[in-house]
Order: C-alpha cells, then structure tokens, then sequence
C-alpha cells in the first residue's frame, strides 16, 4: 500500500480544477477525479514497473485516473476472467472503460469472450465495453482470422437499436474499425451498414450513415487498396 499511496501522491501533484471542468464537459464523470491529463497518466505509468498486485490495489482506489493508471501497469497475463468482468461492472465513465479495454483488456486470451458476452449487457458502460473491445481487436489484434470479425458485424447489426449514447458511439467504432482493416472486410463492413441503416431506429441511421462516409471514402479505400 505505501508504494500505492506514493503513486496517489504523484497523480495528485498533476492535478487540476481547469481539467476537471474540460473532462465535465466531455461527458465524464469527475466526482471522484482528479483533473490529471491522460499524457501525464502515461508519463507516471513509464516510471513504473510492471505489477499486477499494484495494478488491483490502485484499482481498488476508486479514484479515476488511478484506475486509468491501473490499465497501464497491470500484466495481461495474469488478468484473470473474473478481474474484468468485476472492473468492467465498476465502468462508470467512457474513457475508463476505453482506455481500459484497449490498454489490457484486448491482450488477455479472453478478449473475444468478453466482446461477445458484453455487448447483450443492459449495463450502458459494460455494453459499451464489449464493442470497444471489438473495435481495440480489430486494431490490435493483427493476426486474428476475419472469421471473428465477421461474427463482431452480426451483433453489431443486433445492437444498432440502442439509442444510449456511450453504446451506439461505441457500436459505430466497432464497424468503422472492421471495416478499415483489410478490403474484404470493408466489403463485408459496408454491407452491414447498408443493412444497418435500412432498420427503423434512429441510432441505426446514425451508426450506418457516420460509418458508410468513412469506409467509402476514397482516403480509406485508397489506403485499404495500396496496404500489402
């Protein structure tokens, strides 16, 4: 604990009423924030050792950036199926839950388990969760066969009814990140989107029209079409 409470120190050295206010207006939950900016919370997490241990115990803070830090430190390998779906019920914020899945969360072998068991949560913040996942593979996730990511855009498609906002953002993020990583899933993600966009839900519309100006876009099919 005294190393955990050194580390609070530090984040509370970088604190600020100014960056409170901005994260307030970005839709984030600040009542047990600090104010301390992201690329500060990456400089602290270099200066750190890798540890589980301490990774659970800042957790265990409930203190924002402290669990932003968190996702930093701790050790793919020894995340455990219970740890994440025990912080992803404590997800009460889109950039924890983001950061988190893409900082640790897409690099445990239960990613894709997660992805898929997420994404029928009624939680807002667990839901979000499992298409950030899928979004965070797609990027990462470089030797992953596109048959999994085919079965990502079947439950998108099933989820672009949700009209919450953290939910369908992250809905749109999942299909724009397929259909940017190879042609063939461009094809597959723009068929999706088409279909998507046919339903009768307003999120729908949103999801499918934001994507389609993405994927088709000659700036992606260009990159898609050079890429070896």
């Amino acid at each position: 604990m005294e190393i955990t409470e050194a580390i609070l120190e530090k984040l509370r050295s970088h604190s600020s009423r100014k960056n409170l206010r901005g994260m307030a207006r970005f839709g984030i939950k600040t009542d047990k924030a600090l104010g301390v900016t992201i690329p500060n919370i990456r400089k602290i997490a270099k200066g750190i050792k890798k540890d589980h241990s301490l990774a659970l115990e800042l957790w265990e803070t409930g203190i924002h950036e402290a669990r932003i830090l968190a996702s930093l430190v701790d050790e793919p390998g020894k995340v455990t199926s219970r740890q994440m779906d025990r912080w992803a019920s404590d997800f009460d914020s889109w950039d924890v839950c983001d950061l988190v899945c893409s900082n640790l969360f897409d690099q445990t072998p239960f990613a894709i388990e997660k992805a898929l068991k997420w994404r029928s949560s009624k939680k807002e913040f667990v839901k979000r969760a499992g298409f950030v996942m899928m979004a965070a593979l797609s990027v990462h996730a470089k030797d992953l066969p596109d048959s999994v990511f085919l079965s990502f855009l079947f439950v998108i498609k099933l989820a672009s009814d949700d009209n919450r906002n953290f939910v369908k953002k992250a809905v749109n993020w999942a299909l724009r990140q397929i259909g940017k990583r190879n042609l063939a899933l461009n094809k597959a993600a723009i068929a999706a989107a088409k279909d998507i966009k046919r339903l009768h839900f307003p999120s729908a519309r949103w999801i499918a029209s934001d994507a389609l100006r993405e994927l088709q876009s000659e700036k992606v099919q260009k990159r898609l079409r050079e890429r070896p």
